[in-house]
């Protein structure tokens, strides 16, 4: 089983970056870079843990609900991915790195 922290730790530290984010900067991009990236983190998850199905997409919730959609999205697949081939796991890492730029 791989190690998931570099991914949890992560995920984290942007969900709290996206959580003490105005308003206004939520509204002007950051918020969907922050549902992108849980989008993408979902849709990893559920290919993982279900291959063969079709992903579920993750819905919109809102400004204020994205940094917690990333949360539960990360937590989600670093608990699949930790069975995964470790690529996996240095691709989502590599993702959520990406995001942390764009704000």
């Amino acid at each position: 089983m791989l190690d998931t922290t570099p991914l949890l730790t992560a995920v984290e530290r942007l969900a709290d970056r996206l959580r003490s984010t105005p308003e206004s900067r939520l509204r002007h991009g950051a918020a969907a870079v922050g549902l992108t990236l849980a989008r993408e983190l979902a849709l990893r998850a559920q290919l993982l843990e279900f291959p063969g199905r079709e992903p579920r997409p993750l819905p919109d919730a809102g400004l204020f609900a994205v940094a917690d959609q990333l949360a539960v999205a990360g937590r989600d697949l670093a608990l699949v991915v930790g069975t995964a081939p470790s690529g996996e796991l240095d691709e989502a890492v590599a993702l959520v790195e990406a995001a942390q730029q764009q704000l």
